[in-house]
């Protein structure tokens, strides 16, 4: 492993080849290498750093480098000297940084059991023993809910579809219960194509509903520590098709209108309770602005089978 790049400053300082073979002079802000020609150039008090044959520097992103490897890896060291600058720090924007830091650093991500990381689960019922199990019931709460706002329906169709509704509702039901209602999306150790994270349990935000991507980067590891537990519950599966303005109004008018035709539940479906249409976003990414966003007519109702035209006799 390479040792830190000494750092110097010019003041006295001639040429860069005053350092000896294989030793090269760098502007600490960029990694410009010195030459002799550049040399003078260079202002008085600049901040340069000094490399060994084999060290490379590229300014400030090597120092950020190093930065996120101390949090990949944190020891000891760091973190009781990041403590020590925050019991005596009085400026609140360096408070929050440092706070930041230990906030951090302080993530048990491998653990998964309650033995394992008993403050993770500070404030949970007794009966969840493992991270992924609590997660997994948080996901299914939320597409419960989703479940008992379309089950409130019933009455605004009509006696007539009334029964055609609860057709519909039990099919969705039933299809809920086989998917253990789509638990996995936040069970890290769910498979690859059932998961909303990393094995790791790092969630990514999928940016607003009008947009491919999050421009803020935000992610969380709900896994890491009760902290981060506590915050993603803040964050949203949002409704790309809005639920509520769009889609149960369109299923109960297909139901009303549907005319001998079969209307498509497996579509409506796909669209209340599966990423085909819901968004795992921060709240920050969470506009609450009408979306403005129609279901599919064309899936709708499911197609009908065309009839087959009987072909004439031919006359001998």
């Amino acid at each position: 492993m390479l040792q830190k790049p000494k750092s110097v400053k010019l003041r006295a300082l001639r040429s860069p080849r005053k350092f000896g073979r294989g030793s090269r002079l760098c502007l600490y802000e960029d990694g410009t290498e010195l030459t002799e020609d550049y040399f003078p150039s260079v202002p008085d008090n600049a901040e340069l750093v000094l490399l060994t044959s084999g060290q490379a520097w590229q300014g400030y992103v090597s120092d950020i480098g190093r930065f996120l490897s101390a949090f990949h890896e944190p020891h000891a060291g760091l973190i009781q000297a990041a403590q020590q600058l925050l019991c005596d720090e009085q400026a609140p924007q360096r408070q929050r940084l440092l706070a930041d830091l230990l906030h951090n650093v302080s993530q048990n991500i491998a653990a998964e059991t309650r033995a394992e990381d008993p403050p993770w689960f500070e404030g949970l019922e007794s009966r969840f023993q493992n991270k992924s199990g609590y997660l997994r019931y948080s996901c299914e709460s939320r597409i419960r809910s989703y479940l008992r706002e379309v089950s409130s329906y019933p009455s605004l169709v009509g006696a007539e579809a009334q029964e055609e509704f609860l057709r519909v509702l039990g099919s969705m039901c039933q299809k809920l219960r086989s998917v253990q209602y789509n638990g996995s999306y936040f069970d890290r150790g769910a498979k690859g194509g059932g998961r909303l994270c990393t094995p790791e349990g790092w969630f990514s935000c999928q940016g607003p509903f009008d947009m491919d991507s999050c421009l803020s980067r935000h992610s969380i590891n709900p896994y890491s520590n009760r902290e981060s537990r506590i915050l993603f519950s803040t964050w949203n599966l949002d409704h790309i098709i809005e639920k509520k303005r769009t889609i149960i109004p369109t299923l109960v008018e297909a139901i009303k209108e549907q005319d001998g035709r079969e209307v498509d539940w497996e579509y409506f479906y796909g669209l209340l309770f599966t990423s085909e249409n819901l968004k795992l976003v921060h709240i920050v990414c969470h506009k609450k602005t009408i979306h403005k966003l129609n279901c599919d007519p064309n899936r709708i109702y499911k197609p009908q089978p065309r009839l087959k035209r009987k072909r004439p006799v031919r006359k001998r």
